[in-house]
């Protein structure tokens, strides 16, 4: 699996890149958490509000910051 953290680096983003983190280490599942933040690359996602989260080349969360539980749930499928 892989996953991005499309952000500029705001609390937000770094909040989220963590909870990505622990949802992967909890459910112990293979994927790489990877933070993109040059603002061309975000916007080649089509994302107009950051925090956003990509994952498998589909954004799934954008402009929220959802709980590592909530991600787990996201990673499982």
């Amino acid at each position: 699996m892989e996953i991005k953290v499309l952000g500029k680096g705001c609390k937000k983003c770094n909040l989220l890149e963590q909870h990505a983190k622990q949802a992967v280490k909890s459910l112990g599942i293979e994927a790489s958490v990877e933070k993109v933040t040059d603002i061309n690359d975000i916007a080649e996602y089509g994302v107009m509000k950051t925090p956003a989260l990509v994952v498998d080349g589909e954004v799934v969360v954008a402009g929220k910051v959802p709980k590592a539980s909530q991600l787990k749930e996201m990673f499982k499928k």
